[in-house]
C-alpha cells in the first residue's frame, strides 16, 4: 500500500489524484482510495489540513517514492450571496460569531449545509442556495492553511507592536 506522509511544493511527476471532502482532508490518519482505485494510507502531522491542489508524497510497498495530488471533492454546501458587500459582511460576521467554517469566494460565502444557519442567513436577507461544490474554508487568523505571498496570515497594522511570550518589556 502507498503510504503518503509528506507535503511537497513541486513534483516533476504526479502519479495519482486523491479526491476527498473537507472533513477527511482535516484528518491526520486516513485510509483512502485514489481516483484510480488504488488504496493509500495518509499520515500527516496532527493539525495539518490538505488543501485542493496540495501535493503529498510517500513510498509504496516496493520502496518507490510517489507523489499524489489532493483534490477537493464536491460536497453539499450552501452558497450565500447578498445584494451588497455590507450585507455579505454582516452574514460573515454572524457565521463567525457561531464559529462556523466558511469558504470566502469572490462575492459569496460557502458553508456546509445547515438548515438552522440557512434560516438565520435568510433572516439577514441573504440568498442561500444549496449546491454541490468544493468546500475550502478559511484556515482562520492563527492557522496556516492558506499560502500568502508575503508569509503573513493577516495584515499587521503599521503602528502596532506584537508582543510574544519571552519578549523583553519596553518599560
Amino acid at each position: 500500500m502507498l503510504i503518503l506522509n509528506t507535503k511537497v511544493e513541486h513534483a516533476d511527476l504526479i502519479e495519482g489524484e486523491l479526491i476527498l471532502p473537507y472533513d477527511l482532508r482535516e484528518k491526520s490518519r486516513l485510509r483512502a482510495t485514489l481516483s484510480s482505485g488504488e488504496e493509500v494510507g495518509v499520515f500527516t502531522v496532527r493539525g495539518t489540513v490538505l488543501r485542493h491542489g496540495d501535493l503529498i508524497k510517500g513510498c509504496d510497498d516496493n520502496g518507490r517514492e510517489r507523489v499524489v495530488k489532493v483534490l477537493a471533492a464536491a460536497e453539499t454546501t450552501y452558497r450565500i450571496e447578498c445584494q451588497s458587500p455590507h450585507a455579505l459582511l454582516r452574514c460573515a460576521f454572524h457565521l463567525g460569531n457561531r464559529h462556523t467554517q466558511a469558504h470566502v469566494g469572490d462575492g459569496f460565502l460557502r458553508i456546509r449545509k445547515d438548515p438552522v444557519l440557512k434560516e438565520m442567513l435568510e433572516g439577514l436577507q441573504a440568498k442561500v442556495t444549496e449546491e454541490l461544490a468544493a468546500f475550502e474554508p478559511e484556515s482562520g487568523a492563527y492557522g496556516g492553511g492558506h499560502h500568502h505571498h508575503d508569509g503573513l496570515l493577516a495584515p499587521v497594522p503599521l503602528r502596532q507592536k506584537i508582543h510574544r511570550p519571552g519578549d523583553a518589556d519596553d518599560n
